[in-house]
């Protein structure tokens, strides 16, 4: 006759001694303290390879897995604890009498604890020269099997994932036993450790695979698409609150900064030396100014306003850059976000010593020590300013590759428009070609309207913002701010457009002006009468077939 066995709704066993474990670690710090623990408390231990090598250095008697399975490592070490004879020991109830009937029949013995760290797979990741056979070969298969079954059955068994649990494992050990409410907490952290590793290893496969989404991409989308991999059809990381803050874009907004955990890349990885503490309006200047920064090839400096460039410049050392930049726009520069993508060092502070500047946060890849002391002691905002240094490295690993933006119930993903133009590509639309000393200006300045808000329009002269027409609703309304801006520096200066110049009215602007080149993307269907009209001015023009709308 079958007799029908129901679990008990709340587990009736509370503390459970710990006579028996297996471990395998690939952290192996702390093991000292568990080896000596084990030893005192008569634990027998169960291990495998090199956790089970560095316990017999430390007088502990290992049964190896293979003993108790009956089967050897295989595979080159893949196959190792996948056996009834392991994963039963683990996942067995004591308080039901058929499942002690089946260890009973097959000679199987329970672990009361499962001590288990992952293959870091992340750090083997973030090194430059991983291939992806070196970062598959560390995706763990058991260790999470293990760390899973442990923490399912942990009414029953005890789980240990980090050597920062391992003093309350001893403890409850030299206590007799953990209770239900120590297995609770353990699980649940077990249960957060594997979906953190399972999160990286599903972004880091991602960007490497370029999953597809699940639904064919349409005819419009397709005939658009790139060289570039498809999004992937899902995304998988876990945020932590990384930077507490004392309000939003307004004061009555709460807020905070949130990075992919393990991330340090990017403004998840600033580091603030000094100054009053960060806030939201900061973090998004300080995001513009460091990517702007970031796509200027020579020594530069930016100056950023409400999330967009009041002052650019490269030149051959950093301080002059910043001279320039500061120079662009000095009612707008008062209270701005600077950034530099060189060291930062004594000359550049000097710069920002002058009286009446005024900062809010300086950025910078280091900052020197000098610089550090003058800009904490001299200005009268000594006090008050925060320089920030941020890491080089590719923000966008922690997630997929992907620049994320939030919307009212919902992310937009897309690839990040960081890859530098390439000038070469560029073609000369009209009859008269820009002298080859402005083709560096052009660049510059095609270089630094992507990073301003649409529709924008940049106006430089040299190798420096000169004048900017930031998010107007009318392209042409955004050249007649620009070149008002710039004043008499456009004349003889270039001018950059993020699109293309829907009518000519803007080109009798410009060429009014004194603009001596212009560098749009092209692709209107008014073309031809855009041409029509710099052909007629004499002011050369180049496409480039690029666009770099911000929204």
């Amino acid at each position: 006759m079958h007799t029908t066995h129901t679990a008990p709704a709340t587990p009736t066993v509370d503390v459970v001694p710990i006579r028996r474990v297996l471990i395998s670690v690939f952290d192996k710090s702390g093991l000292d303290r568990l080896a000596a623990a084990f030893v005192a408390a008569g634990v027998r231990v169960a291990s495998t390879g090199g956790t089970a090598t560095a316990l017999a250095s430390l007088g502990v008697a290992v049964d190896d897995v293979s003993a108790i399975t009956g089967f050897p490592e295989v595979l080159d070490g893949r196959v190792k604890t996948l056996h009834p004879h392991i994963f039963a020991g683990i996942l067995a109830r004591t308080d039901r009498a058929d499942d002690l009937e089946v260890l009973a029949a097959h000679g199987i013995e329970r672990f009361d604890a499962v001590i288990v760290n992952l293959y870091d797979f992340q750090s083997v990741i973030a090194k430059p020269d991983c291939t992806p056979a070196q970062a598959i070969e560390l995706i763990d298969i058991g260790g999470p099997s293990l760390v899973r079954a442990a923490a399912k059955n942990h009414a029953f068994t005890s789980v240990v994932t980090s050597p920062s649990q391992y003093d309350a494992l001893i403890a409850a050990m030299t206590r007799g036993g953990t209770t239900l409410v120590e297995r609770r907490q353990f699980a649940a952290a077990a249960f957060e450790h594997t979906a953190h590793y399972d999160a990286v290893i599903a972004r880091w496969m991602a960007r490497h695979a370029g999953l597809v989404a699940e639904a064919a991409p349409s005819a419009a989308s397709a005939a658009d698409a790139s060289d570039e991999p498809p999004l992937p059809a899902r995304v998988t990381f876990e945020l932590e609150r990384r930077l507490p803050l004392r309000y939003g874009e307004n004061p009555h907004q709460s807020a905070a900064m949130y990075a992919p955990v393990g991330t340090h890349l990017g403004l998840a990885g600033l580091k603030q030396l000094c100054g009053k503490e960060l806030s939201y309006n900061n973090l998004l200047d300080l995001d513009a100014a460091v990517r702007l920064a970031g796509l200027l090839q020579d020594p530069a400096a930016v100056v950023v306003k409400h999330t967009n460039p009041c002052g650019a410049a490269s030149s051959d050392v950093a301080a002059e850059a910043l001279v320039a930049a500061m120079a662009a726009d000095p009612a707008s520069a008062f209270g701005s976000i600077v950034a530099v993508n060189r060291l930062f060092d004594r000359s550049c502070a000097e710069v920002l010593c002058a009286p009446g500047l005024f900062v809010e946060v300086v950025a910078a890849p280091a900052f020197s020590k000098e610089a550090v002391e003058l800009l904490t002691t001299r200005p009268t905002w000594k006090a008050s300013v925060r320089l920030v240094e941020v890491p080089a490295g590719d923000p966008w690993e922690a997630t997929a590759g992907l620049e994320l933006r939030s919307v009212a119930g919902a992310l937009l993903a897309q690839r990040p428009d960081d890859e530098c133009d390439d000038p070469a590509t560029w073609r000369v639309v009209t009859t008269t070609a820009p002298p080859p000393n402005l083709m560096q200006d052009l660049d510059f300045a095609f270089t630094l309207v992507r990073r301003l808000t649409s529709n924008a329009i940049a106006v430089c002269r040299g190798t420096s913002l000169a004048g900017a027409g930031i998010g107007q609703t009318s392209r042409v309304d955004a050249v007649r701010i620009a070149v008002e801006k710039a004043g008499e520096k456009a004349r003889g200066g270039v001018l950059a457009s993020d699109a293309f110049f829907p009518f000519p009215d803007s080109i009798e602007l410009i060429a009014k002006a004194g603009i001596a080149a212009i560098v749009q993307p092209g692709g209107s269907k008014r073309d031809p009468e855009v041409i029509a009209a710099a052909n007629a001015a004499g002011v050369p023009m180049v496409f480039t077939s690029r666009r770099h709308f911000r929204h």
